[in-house]
């Protein structure tokens, strides 16, 4: 139920749709005379989307997100396990020409496929089904199986856990499959992604050595316009919001201890 709950409230809440919305309601509003409040409702939509289009908001929002996991200091020699998440693929394209099409998040699986190598002891445990209120196309965890074994990385190595519709169950099916002994478990993720996921991971009972990937943002960026690049801006504060959002409605219906989990 949280899972459907969720994807329903995104649905309305994230900027392009909470602009439409806002447009909409202030069109009904003029055609029933009230023409004050249709603009007022015009206006909140304008401005929702000029901030997340033609600002550099987006990269300020995400930027504490991606900062707070730093990737400076070097994994231990014992790795035992390797959890890469899903959401590196283009799962419809991949499903229907049954390759692994990767989209800006391919830092993933190219981050994983190095420490394969690196650490050639460990297994990789690909988590990630289909995340989608009506599910359209293979799990992600046999997308990215296809990716591996086309890079020569053994059949045996890989765990495939392609049940998971969001990052709580992520980490909950690890869990299960991994067992209370698993130690020295290295998570593999965007870093924008990495806050929420260690503290589902925790309250799960799994202790996770972070390794962010896929930055969004260089950390340096002041807040100011951006007319050159507003699909750009407007993906980055999409995917900041939702960030945020996870984090605060993850801790309000306890799946993780701290508002903002740190190392």
């Amino acid at each position: 139920m949280f899972f459907i709950l969720s994807k329903i409230f995104w649905l309305f809440v994230q900027p392009v749709s909470l602009t439409f919305v806002l447009f909409l309601a202030g069109w009904m509003l003029s055609l029933l005379r009230r023409r004050l409040a249709g603009l007022v409702f015009v206006g909140l939509g304008l401005m929702i989307f000029g901030l997340s289009a033609f600002t550099t908001l987006g990269f300020n929002l995400i930027a504490p997100l991606e900062e707070r996991f730093p990737r400076g200091e070097p994994l231990p020699s014992d790795v035992q396990t390797i959890i890469m998440l899903g959401g590196a693929t283009a799962g419809r394209v991949s499903t229907a020409r049954r390759i692994a099409e990767l989209n800006e998040a391919g830092d993933r699986l190219t981050e994983t496929l190095q420490l394969a190598k690196q650490y050639p002891q460990a297994k990789i445990l690909l988590s990630g089904g289909v995340g989608l209120l009506i599910a359209d196309g293979e799990p992600e965890a046999e997308t990215a199986r296809r990716f591996f074994s086309a890079q020569g990385i053994a059949p045996e190595r890989l765990v495939l856990e392609g049940e998971s519709r969001n990052t709580d169950e992520n980490a909950a099916n690890s869990a299960a499959l991994l067992g209370a002994e698993a130690r020295t478990i290295v998570l593999v993720t965007s870093a924008f992604h990495m806050p929420r996921s260690v503290g589902l991971f925790r309250s799960a009972g799994l202790e996770v050595l972070p390794r962010p990937v896929d930055y969004r943002s260089s950390g340096t960026e002041g807040m100011g316009f951006d007319l050159a690049n507003p699909i750009l801006n407007l993906n980055t504060t999409t995917l900041a919001l939702r960030e945020w959002i996870g984090l605060i409605a993850y801790k309000l219906t306890g799946r993780i201890g701290d508002w903002f989990p740190a190392p």
